[in-house]
């Protein structure tokens, strides 16, 4: 795979740029009135959409983006400083300095302001913290965006830093780190800087906690939110900052807006700082580095200091490079340790540093063989090195990534507004304003000098190297501080620097081909068939086929999606295991061909199903149906190989119980999922029967799994009606004649999931257990029931409503836990309201928090005036109206009707025409009715997960016929018992509330099979076609 960089930057002053510009030609006005650059962008010929960069008095660079048919705005900010420019004292301040701007600001002081806004008027929000950039982005109903980004432009204007808030929202730091404590991510990150030179900005630990950003200051006597008010201060200055701006006005009046709003944030003229010594010195090469990971992981890391060049973005070296070495296919280097069973994945390529330094990495996922082989595995990639530098630059090699690269810019696909700003606001920074948009795509420049040098950083003595594994659990000598992750580093032998710079050439290692996939066709189609909606052209016993020309997107783009259903697949827990170690080594076994595919612009997707095997490709639509013929081939005809059996099992294995490493909002979601299936096989119960499982088995189950097979399909895009019918025809004759022999599957062997439906009024409760992360977590859901219509708007009116309140009152202010929301839950046609909260607390105090949240939100419900409701339908109107702006969201959505057995093609509209008649009174009585405490049709099902032995895994009670009296105490983090009967830490109205009401003591789930099996099923969806 192939490692794309974004990270290093190159910076011009405004007189470099206007000389550019000047001489390129395309220059179109210097403004002598708050701005002093404007000019507009190139673009791809069938972007619709207006760009405008200009530079305002202040020295902020804007780009405002006119899209006149867009339904919801975007805007984002982003200042160059990062955690590299945190004090060492007060390490983390970037970070925090992020999650502050959020809760007031002078013109907007109320903590909420900004999100209640977004939240009501359809909007999204987030921000990020890297190592020299801080990025902030929102999107919203367009006819708001005035009214939005006037409260974002106060977060670079006139924050508060509330003492307050700064005492809350460092619990909420504390509870990110938590989050990411156990996280093999994470802790890798913070390894690689801790291991880098000792004083350097980049070995700060860049998240902080409760120690650096509270305890650690307090010792020394540093007064935190001073310290942020310097930070925001000092670096937040006009001339470090870009912005994206993208709405239906057209470029003059979005600019007039930028203008207004941010002219008044304060250029401090401050120089953008270059990192001139690299983190990596020599002493800290020629390093080996054995890490113990949480997950079983078995990897090797190569790493590589090399310089900054990205002024060289347009001959783009590093691509070049990144492209041979991070190849799949045939002569490449993966392909050669897959050969030999030592190697599973290879990804090759440039990794962000910052202005002034980057890092070159190859990282390889070792199967168990491969690790007894690791000098062989770095032998391997300095023979693969040597061979290119004996080679030589290729022309015809860099010709064909600058095609590549030059198609992927001229066919882009549309992106929604607010990943359209998120991707363009950096670039501002990273390249000269000209370049701006086609910048991450140009390879125009072959300069082999420039490869030459590039390839002359990639040799031993520069080279470190970090193998993760977990056999090196209790031999590690060495402690990372802040994650505690265990290592152990030594120096590499000189003999071996020696041996591998001189690594001999093997015939196996070599160039690759020329790529037979990259299109050359790239017209459109006649249009014989134009439909807002796929329509159905096909319905026999073998297949059902839907179909829709594109007639809006116009780009030589097809999206082609197979269900191969099966009854065989989901049978046991053995069949599924089964089926998907056929579809893990079936993706093996196509990789290398299939890999040339990908790097033309065709991706595709072999993935299972409960009810068999989902086949998805997605690009240009030239080439695509030699890809769909070899993948459905080799389906049909599969024969296992028993090497890469056993690495694929093996693989697999390892999967299944890494599921236990997962975090614990994410065990309580898959709980839930589990519970509510009525036919779900558990991750413990595939994995005690994958060890068994022999490659003659498996050889003999493909044909069962096949003999059988309906083909739901939806083929759309730069195609006709008689192409479709074409690919579903030979994808049909492949199977009938392939080695499988299959066979129309009989209606009567298709059996839907479905949900069961949970008792009214009497909650139930299952516990289970995380043995790795410290935190608990609650998944809370309320059945509605089936879907429809009408219940689907308002489970959807009243989560917007609440989503906000929940996250405010909940996290922000009682500080529950960093991972806090509420949602809807759908699967298998039913659907419920879920909360989830991830935390350091006991979930019986989440649990009663929660219902003592959904008290106040009822007094919310009750008391919100008619114009704000008002606001949230409008809102959420926005929200579903939105269209697709791309041929591929258009499929998937289109997709998951046809999965979901439904076909309500025109879900949106009819579901909004239902929204606009809803009532508070309507609202109301849906909430009374199904999630008020003492609710006639509540329907509560709770998930707690706890660390350790905090319960037996089964269930904290009696069982399925007792209850579970919850003791009122739970153990702060210095293990002290505190008394929470009364609701501590909760806000004043709350703990009132909690005193008032009798909450229903849940009955608890000792054993799902048992529990499951005495409820019935929910009716399933009627379609809204009719076959």
């Amino acid at each position: 795979a192939l490692l794309l960089h974004g990270g290093d930057i190159i910076c011009y002053s405004l007189s470099n740029h206007a000389y550019y510009l000047i001489k390129q030609g395309c220059l179109s006005a210097i403004m002598a009135n708050t701005c002093t650059l404007q000019m507009d962008l190139a673009k791809p010929s069938r972007d619709d959409r207006n760009y405008r960069l200009i530079q305002l008095d202040n020295e902020l660079k804007a780009v405002v983006i006119s899209d006149p048919a867009t339904e919801k705005a975007a805007a984002a900010l982003s200042v160059r400083v990062g955690y590299l420019f945190d004090p060492l004292n007060v390490q983390g301040l970037a970070h925090f300095c992020e999650h502050m701007l959020f809760l007031g600001t002078e013109k907007y002081p109320k903590e909420t302001e900004y999100t209640e806004f977004l939240q009501q008027h359809g909007g999204t929000f987030n921000a990020c913290t890297s190592a020299e950039y801080t990025t902030y982005f929102f999107d919203v109903a367009n006819e708001h965006l005035q009214e939005g980004l006037d409260r974002f432009a106060q977060f670079f204007v006139s924050p508060l830093f509330n003492e307050d808030s700064k005492d809350r929202e460092l619990n909420a730091v504390e509870s990110e780190h938590s989050k990411n404590h156990h996280v093999d991510a994470w802790r890798l990150k913070q390894l690689h800087a801790h291991t880098a030179k000792p004083g350097h900005p980049y070995s700060k630990f860049g998240t902080g906690n409760k120690y650096t950003l509270q305890v650690h200051p307090a010792e020394l006597g540093i007064d935190v939110r001073k310290e942020l008010l310097t930070f925001h201060s000092r670096y937040y200055s006009s001339n470090l900052m870009t912005l994206v701006v993208l709405g239906r006005g057209n470029v003059d009046e979005l600019a007039d807006l930028v203008k207004s709003l941010f002219l008044p944030v304060v250029n401090k003229s401050l120089p953008v700082l270059e990192f001139s010594e690299h983190p990596l010195s020599t002493d800290e090469l020629q390093m080996w580095i054995e890490v113990v990971p949480v997950k079983e992981m078995r990897e090797i890391r190569m790493e590589f200091p090399i310089p900054d060049i990205y002024e060289h973005y347009k001959a783009n070296p590093l691509f070049y490079v990144a492209h041979l070495l991070g190849h799949e296919g045939q002569g490449s280097i993966l392909s050669y340790l897959k050969m030999k069973g030592w190697c599973n994945s290879l990804v090759a390529g440039p990794s962000d540093g910052a202005k002034g330094f980057a890092f070159f990495i190859a990282n390889m996922e070792l199967t168990e063989e491969g690790e007894d082989h690791l000098n062989e595995i770095v032998m391997a990639m300095f023979q693969y090195i040597n061979m290119l530098r004996r080679e030589g630059p290729k022309q015809w090699i860099y010709l064909e990534c600058s095609d590549q690269l030059a198609m992927e810019y001229q066919f882009k696909d549309k992106e929604n507004s607010r990943k359209t700003v998120e991707h363009i606001v950096r670039n501002i920074h990273e390249y000269p304003s000209a370049d701006v948009l086609s910048g991450p795509y140009l390879m125009s420049e072959f300069r082999p000098d420039l490869i030459s040098s590039a390839m002359e950083k990639l040799r031993p003595q520069f080279l470190r190297v970090f193998h993760i594994s977990k056999r090196f659990e209790g031999l590690a000598t060495q402690e990372e501080p802040w994650y505690g992750v265990k290592y152990t580093s030594r120096r590499v032998d000189k003999g071996l620097l020696d041996q591998w710079s001189e690594a001999p050439p093997i015939p196996q290692l070599h160039l690759p081909p020329i790529n037979e996939f990259i299109p050359t066709n790239f017209d459109q189609c006649p249009v014989d068939s134009a439909s807002p909606y796929p329509v159905l052209i096909k319905n026999t016993d073998m297949s059902r086929v839907w179909f829709q020309q594109d007639t809006t997107f116009l780009l030589p783009k097809a999206g082609l999606y197979f269900l191969i259903t099966t009854p065989a697949a989901y049978r046991d827990p053995t069949s599924w295991c089964l089926t998907l170690l056929f579809v893990q080594m079936l993706k093996d076994a196509v990789n290398e061909y299939a890999y040339n595919a990908e790097l033309a612009g065709i991706s595709y997707n072999i993935s299972v199903s409960v009810y068999g095997i989902k086949l998805e490709l997605f690009g240009f639509q030239h080439k695509q149906p030699l890809l769909l013929d070899k993948l459905v081939t080799k389906m049909a005809n599969f024969t296992v190989d028993q090497g890469r059996f056993t690495v694929n099992k093996d693989e697999l294995a390892r999967q299944l119980r890494n599921f236990r490493t997962e975090q614990p909002f994410q065990h309580a979601v898959y709980y839930m999922g589990a519970i509510l299936d009525h036919w779900k096989w558990l991750v413990p119960e595939v994995l005690a029967v994958v060890d068994g499982v022999t490659s003659e088995q498996l050889q003999g189950f493909i044909p069962v799994l096949l003999s059988m097979v309906k083909i739901d399909a939806l083929l759309a895009g730069n195609l006709t009606r008689e192409q479709a019918l074409g690919l579903v025809t030979s994808v049909e004759n492949t199977l009938r004649c392939g080695a499988c022999k299959s066979l129309p599957m009989p209606d009567s062997q298709f059996v839907r999931h479905r949900e069961i439906q949970l008792p009214a009024a009497l909650p139930y409760l299952y516990c289970t257990l995380n043995e790795v992360h410290p935190l608990t977590a609650i998944e809370i859901y309320f059945q509605i029931g089936t879907e429809s219509v009408r219940d689907n708007v308002l489970l959807e009116l009243l989560n917007q409503t609440m989503s906000e309140p929940c996250f405010n009152i909940l996290r922000t202010k009682e500080q529950l836990g960093y991972i806090v929301g509420s949602g809807v839950r759908r699967g298998n046609g039913a659907q419920g309201l879920r909360i989830v909260i991830q935390s350091a607390k006991d979930p019986e105090f989440l649990q009663k928090r929660v219902e003592v949240f959904l008290v106040q939100m009822r007094g919310i419900l009750k008391a919100m005036p008619a114009e704000e409701l008002h606001k949230h339908v409008t809102g959420l109107t926005v929200k579903r109206l939105e269209k697709p702006k791309n041929l591929k969201d258009q499929c998937q959505k289109h997709w998951d009707e046809i999965l979901s057995y439904q076909y309500h093609f025109s879900r949106d509209e009819a579901e909004v025409d239902c929204l606009r008649t809803v009532t508070q009174d309507d609202l109301m009585k849906f909430f009374d009715d199904h999630i008020a405490i003492g609710a006639p049709y509540r329907r509560k099902l709770s998930v707690h997960v706890v660390p350790g032995m905090g319960c037996d895994g089964n269930g904290t009670g009696d069982g399925v016929d007792g209850t579970d009296e919850a003791d009122g105490e739970e153990k702060d983090e210095k293990g002290k018992t505190e008394d929470t009967s009364k609701g501590k830490d909760s806000t004043p109205d709350g703990r009132d509330v909690e005193d008032q009401v009798d909450f229903p003591q849940p009955t608890v789930v000792a054993d799902l099979s048992s529990f499951k099996a005495g409820l019935p099923l929910l009716p399933l969806v009627q379609p809204f076609v009719t076959f």
